[in-house]
């Protein structure tokens, strides 16, 4: 299958329910860490590192047919905030169903029945770059850039932000996208020595507090 699939599986319109959730954008506008396209910048950028890092190395891992259920149990470990492991399968389960109407396959189905509520959204991911014939790459930066391009798409909303500035943010992220991706491709290709314990572990606390926080609130834009 040619890598227009990638288009596919990367547009903000693919029906997979990521534009409910801000990526925690909206706990840290409130809280006054975003205020503007130069912090937007710095959140994004922490959350690529961190958030967005540990995501591309699951989807990875999992294009590269790496057991699914290991690295499900693997981002749960990778994942200390029930707020968000609640969203991770939530963002899973709505991947699932656009994943098996759009490329069918044995291996989407085996997940629905292993995880009838959701596996984490990046392992779906994963499974999915693979169905749809696409590289352990091409899944990483499917993960990697939707850590970012989901607070940005929030941010322009929540603050009002110019589009052009959001775009400019995800335009100078690009090169560390890059890297990210790298590296997150690397720990995935080493999984069979070193197993799912060499996958990205690394957090963002502000991240996690965030979202705890941002669950209990009455009144909110976005899911997350």
């Amino acid at each position: 299958m040619g890598r227009a699939a990638l288009l596919v599986l990367a547009d903000g319109r693919f029906p997979a329910g990521g534009h409910a959730h801000s990526g925690g954008a909206e706990a840290a506008v409130k809280a006054g860490r975003i205020t503007g396209a130069a912090s937007l910048e710095a959140f994004c950028r922490g959350r690529l590192h961190t958030a967005g890092l540990v995501s591309a190395g699951l989807a990875a891992a999992a294009a590269l047919g790496h057991d699914p259920l290991e690295l499900d149990a693997a981002a749960d470990a990778r994942t200390p905030s029930p707020a968000l492991r609640a969203v991770a399968r939530r963002l899973g389960r709505q991947l699932t169903r656009a994943a098996r109407a759009t490329w069918p396959s044995e291996e989407l189905d085996a997940l629905a029945r292993a995880f009838p509520k959701g596996a984490h959204q990046p392992v779906v991911l994963g499974v999915t770059a693979r169905a749809a014939g696409l590289s352990a790459a091409d899944a990483a930066y499917c993960a990697a850039y939707e850590s970012v391009g989901g607070p940005v798409s929030a941010a322009v909303r929540l603050l009002s932000l110019d589009p052009f500035d959001g775009t400019g943010v995800l335009a100078r992220l690009a090169p560390e996208l890059d890297l990210v991706v790298e590296g997150a491709v690397a720990a995935a290709r080493a999984v069979d020595v070193a197993g799912v314990d060499g996958l990205p572990a690394a957090s963002g606390v502000l991240l996690e507090v965030g979202a705890e926080a941002h669950a209990g609130w009455a009144v909110r834009l976005f899911a997350s």
